[in-house]
């Protein structure tokens, strides 16, 4: 019995160790959970704080691109700041953001010293940009500022400037100096050697060989300059190109080019046109009827309607027609065109005969419109215009002619914007317009002067090739083995509207281009006359702060 009384109470023993035993592996396991729900808990909250501290970070970034696009639009449309500048609040879901625009003081004449657009001149007006974002459960913040300028930047700065695709495919030798740029895609490629002296810049992409429907693809060399002055080859070593196709296009054209070359890969965005308000670039050209963007609000002369006006210091217009008829400023010209197929009613301007009339504009604008010539093409072309008395603009809807050398004795800031440009030698003779190119050989001539024109589209119609750059200057005659020398700034704006007929044919050869970008042109003082503006917003400081609670005058 004892034994049996022992071995119970032994039992009972031992099972009160395991009851005891099983409480503190409960207990533990309890911990464990309630640290584990604690922990989770704690995720989950500083997981909260981060979407919520994301989400005001978004909010406040989503108010300074906001405020930003609203400087850029105003320069766009206008070319002059928001009146009012930019302040509100922005609604993004559960999150807001308020921001505000600072003007930091009066635009200064300035060069740009960042940016693939370092080294050019420019109208600059500093902002600084407030935003701060916050959501609307905890009122936690988030303060950002970014520094803005606006600058507005001479186009004739550049030497090749595109608003549409630039083409560029010579066929002898040919050198560009000078800042090139496209708003949309560059296609490079050469029969033998082309040469690119500065930046290349593209808001598209950067491609060698044709644009497509622009024909058959030549491998001549194409060489960009490096940011230490030393030309690069597109070529690779295994015979293709580097361009905007290759994967690693990015790393691969700043080793080689040193950020000389640079797309809508790199960063680059489109320039605008910010003295076009409200329409096409072509409204530059139109008649001033509705378009308060047409050099004919400018002009200082103008020849309309079969009219010449000349404006009087009060803003008022004089009509000397019969005056520009008598002094020989003002003939009939009558020739054909071998591009347009189609014979030629111009208006002639003798320049030798305006200086000398005392209606040189006093502005240095002259604007015309040829009415239109039933079965003939109307157009406006210089003659005599070797010297000019001061700066001069000719601006015109209708396609224009020079001929002969211009703006070569004691050069002068001077520019062509019209519909078309054609080129006409020193030994043009209108007679022999409507022979074989045999009878049209042309001699050396030298042209001084930046152009705003149109050109085709490749392709379009069931067209080729455009021509390029390089027939952007249009031509009618026999140039082989003779030099055309241009020195100036290149811009094609738009489409010409009444200049379309296709590049190529019978009708002229090509002559050796001695081309190259006017420095004159970057100093201010020698720009011509109404010489246009692009836009350019830059991004130049930026800071972030966090803040527990954000007081904000729209709560």
């Amino acid at each position: 019995m004892r034994t049996t009384n022992r071995n119970k109470r032994r039992s009972d023993g031992q099972r009160g160790m395991v009851l005891i035993v099983c409480l503190i592996i409960l207990l533990m396991l309890s911990l464990i959970g309630i640290a584990s729900i604690m922990t989770s808990n704690t995720e989950m909250q500083v997981a909260g704080n981060e979407i919520q501290q994301t989400g005001t970070f978004y909010a406040a970034d989503a108010g300074l691109e906001f405020a930003a696009s609203a400087v850029q639009t105003s320069y766009e449309d206008t070319g002059n700041p928001p009146n009012p500048l930019p302040s509100g609040r922005l609604t993004l879901n559960q999150y807001f953001s308020d921001y505000q625009v600072v003007d930091l003081g009066p635009a200064v004449q300035t060069t740009l010293t960042a940016g693939s657009y370092n080294g050019l001149y420019g109208l600059v007006k500093d902002f600084a940009i407030n935003s701060t974002g916050y959501d609307n459960i905890t009122q936690s913040a988030i303060v950002l500022k970014m520094g803005v300028q606006d600058a507005l930047i001479p186009l004739f700065q550049f030497a090749v400037f595109y608003e549409n695709d630039l083409e560029i495919a010579p066929g002898p030798d040919m050198t560009l100096g000078g800042r090139v740029h496209s708003n949309g895609n560059v296609y490079l490629q050469s029969n033998n050697n082309l040469y690119v002296s500065s930046y290349l810049t593209a808001a598209g992409d950067i491609l060698h060989g044709r644009k497509p429907g622009g024909g058959s693809v030549s491998n001549g060399n194409v060489y960009i300059m490096d940011g230490g002055g030393a030309y690069q080859n597109m070529r690779n070593v295994d015979g293709t190109f580097l361009d905007s196709s290759d994967p690693d296009w990015v790393n691969l054209s700043q080793g080689r080019w040193g950020g000389n070359v640079e797309d809508q890969n790199h960063g680059i965005t489109e320039l605008y046109l910010p003295v076009v308000s409200d329409g096409p670039a072509t409204d530059l050209i139109d008649r001033a009827a509705g378009n308060p963007d047409s050099y004919e609000n400018r002009a200082g002369l103008k020849f309309v309607d079969g009219q010449a006006y000349y404006r009087q210091a009060d803003g008022s217009w004089l009509n000397v027609t019969a005056t520009m008829i008598t002094s020989g400023v003002i003939t009939a010209g009558s020739f054909n065109d071998g591009r347009e197929a189609i014979n030629v009613g111009s208006l002639d301007i003798n320049i030798g005969a305006l200086n000398a009339s005392g209606y040189f504009p006093s502005n240095g604008i002259i604007y015309a419109s040829v009415p239109d010539g039933g079965a003939t093409l109307p157009a406006v072309r210089l003659t005599n215009g070797s010297q000019l008395l001061s700066g001069l603009t000719v601006a015109t809807e209708n396609p224009l002619y020079t001929q002969g050398n211009f703006n070569t004795v004691n050069k002068r800031p001077a520019s062509f914007v019209a519909d078309a440009i054609t080129i006409l030698s020193n030994n043009w003779n209108d007679a022999n317009s409507w022979g074989g190119l045999g009878s049209r050989m042309a001699t050396a001539t030298q042209v001084n002067a930046s152009y705003m024109t149109g050109n085709t589209e490749t392709g379009a119609g069931g067209n080729g090739y455009n021509g390029g750059l390089e027939n952007l200057p249009r031509f009618l005659e026999n140039w082989s083995g003779i030099t055309y020398t241009w020195r100036g700034s290149a811009s094609d704006l738009w489409y010409s509207r009444r200049a379309t007929g296709a590049w190529g044919g019978s009708y002229y050869s090509a002559p050796n281009r001695d081309w190259a970008f006017d420095p004159d042109l970057l100093n201010m003082a020698n720009l011509p006359p109404g010489t246009p503006q692009v836009n350019l917003l830059l991004k130049t400081s930026w800071q972030h702060k966090v803040i527990n609670q954000y007081d904000s005058p729209y709560l």
